[in-house]
């Protein structure tokens, strides 16, 4: 039985304390949503998501089951339990007002209240704000549910389709963190349609790692990650 379920529509944001060792599981109701994603230890914020770190340890450019996500220091902030589609964007960061601007023509709350599109860094800030963070705290972010391919000149596009509805992905948390999440165009999005798929968040108990977990397991940094936050609860 989940802890907490919740939809997270179209456009929204949301941020939650949430403490080790609970399973957050995001799953998509709809084909071709984009979550934009950090992550903050919640003690220590000056600890947060590090990418570069993240992507040099695991030796890749995409994120999936078995992938740790570190932090600057070094630390395991979740664990990636179970995933439908084998590859999350860690390269491209997020949209901000002038992209959606630009790729889905003006649509502002004056006009249109609720209804009106949002974007990623605005809903990132307000929901930093809630937790005595801001601008300064916003560092390179995840997409779930994204695929971005690099040609051989280093172009990035979207890759149209990856995601189809009932997508999900599974997070263990390794410490108390707080998660902030945008419900958000990809940056690299088409022009268009302002996308509008809600995507399903639920919070469940979840085991401690052992020593014969798939994470720990899938690189010597996983392990060594996860040992070095296991330091700060003894």
């Amino acid at each position: 039985m989940s802890l907490l379920s919740e939809t997270l529509p179209a456009g929204a944001m949301w941020s939650m304390r949430i403490p080790r060792h609970r399973s957050l599981v995001l799953t998509t109701r709809g084909a071709g949503a984009n979550v934009s994603a950090l992550f903050f230890n919640a003690t220590q914020p000056l600890d947060r998501l590090n990418v570069p770190d993240t992507l040099k340890a695991l030796h890749t450019a995409k994120i999936h089951q078995g992938h740790i996500l570190m932090s600057d220091m070094g630390h395991a902030m979740v664990s990636v339990t179970e995933d439908s589609l084998g590859w999350h964007d860690p390269l491209a960061g997020h949209i901000d007002a002038e992209m959606v601007r630009e790729k889905f023509g003006e649509h502002g709350y004056q006009q249109y209240r609720n209804r009106f599109y949002r974007n990623a860094r605005d809903n990132f800030l307000i929901e930093l704000g809630k937790h005595g963070l801001g601008l300064r705290d916003i560092v390179a972010n995840v997409n779930f549910f994204s695929r971005v391919n690099v040609d051989a000149d280093g172009r990035m596009s979207l890759a149209e389709g990856h995601a189809p509805a009932h997508a999900s992905i599974s997070l263990r948390t390794e410490m108390d963190l707080l998660v902030v999440l945008a419900n958000c165009p990809h940056p690299l999005s088409p022009a268009g349609d302002y996308p509008s798929v809600p995507v399903q968040v639920e919070i469940f108990a979840s085991e401690a790692p052992t020593g014969e977990d798939f994470c720990r397991n899938f690189r010597p940094e996983c392990g060594r990650a996860l040992a070095l936050t296991e330091r700060l609860f003894l």
